[in-house]
């Protein structure tokens, strides 16, 4: 079998004497949605950073296709071909779609002095990759602001998708979304899979995440509750496991009640 495309080996965090992680092992395979849960404080943040190169492990390896590496940075992280599309996008509303698109790697003609940006090629592609997952925009010249939230979600993900990404890290992707909005993104997430793309959904919502997931990892605290293919845990066993009602209900089958 192939090594995942990205894996984590017993990685804990600390930042002095706060213990962030601990002991955390994930694996994403090619075509997977892996999705990470817990409610805040359950360590998803942290765990972003980490993958996403922004820090590194008190403890602990990381692997690209089974070798032992150091993301140093987000930029190393990019070029090993993992993006992260964090909460805010990290678009500029008042700019255009094409330029958000591009934002620092635009096509460019000419030569020298004469040297400047390929914007009809530019527009092209814009209206192409967006074209490809359903979004269908009368000038990609209009400001990205215009957009909803689910497109300008999309826009982003399409953009990392472009540029070379083989992991996406999505989070919180449909965290302030409305249904119609969510549904746009968990549609392209489940294109994404079936392009061959690792993707990794950092969420608290267990009813965005269980129709596209594949396997579930469950945080509490900044430590692994378990990893549970979709055949193995029921959306409601989930959310069981999330809300505390397994605890819950041993206090009661030992005859404590709650106050």
């Amino acid at each position: 079998m192939a090594a995942p495309i990205i894996e984590l080996r017993n990685v804990s965090k600390s930042f002095g004497s706060v213990n962030a992680l601990g002991d955390i092992n994930i694996a994403v395979e090619p075509g997977e949605v892996h999705c990470l849960l817990g409610d805040n404080g359950a360590g998803k943040s942290t765990l972003i950073k980490i993958l996403s190169g922004v820090h590194q492990p008190t403890v602990g390896e990381v692997l690209v296709d089974g070798t032992r590496v150091v993301l140093a940075s987000p930029r190393d992280a990019l070029d090993r071909g993992i993006a992260t599309v964090f909460q805010d996008l990290a678009m500029i509303p008042l700019m255009s779609i094409t330029r958000n698109f591009f934002l620092g790697r635009e096509p460019v003609k000419g030569k020298w002095l004469t040297q400047r940006i390929d914007m009809r090629k530019a527009d092209a592609v814009v209206m192409q990759e967006l074209a490809k997952i359903g979004i269908n925009v009368r000038d990609p010249q209009q400001a990205v602001g215009t957009l909803s939230g689910g497109e300008r979600q999309c826009v982003a993900i399409a953009r990392a998708v472009y540029h070379g990404a083989r992991v996406l890290i999505l989070d919180e992707p449909t965290s302030a979304l409305g249904v119609h909005q969510a549904s746009i993104v968990l549609r392209y997430v489940a294109q994404a899979r079936a392009s061959g793309l690792g993707v990794i959904f950092i969420t608290h919502n267990i009813h965005h995440a269980y129709p596209v997931g594949d396997k579930f990892t469950l945080l509490n605290r900044g430590r692994s509750v378990g990893t549970f293919r979709k055949g193995e845990i029921s959306e409601m066993e989930v959310l069981d496991i999330m809300a505390g009602r397994r605890e819950l209900k041993a206090l009661e089958a030992a005859g404590i009640s709650s106050p």
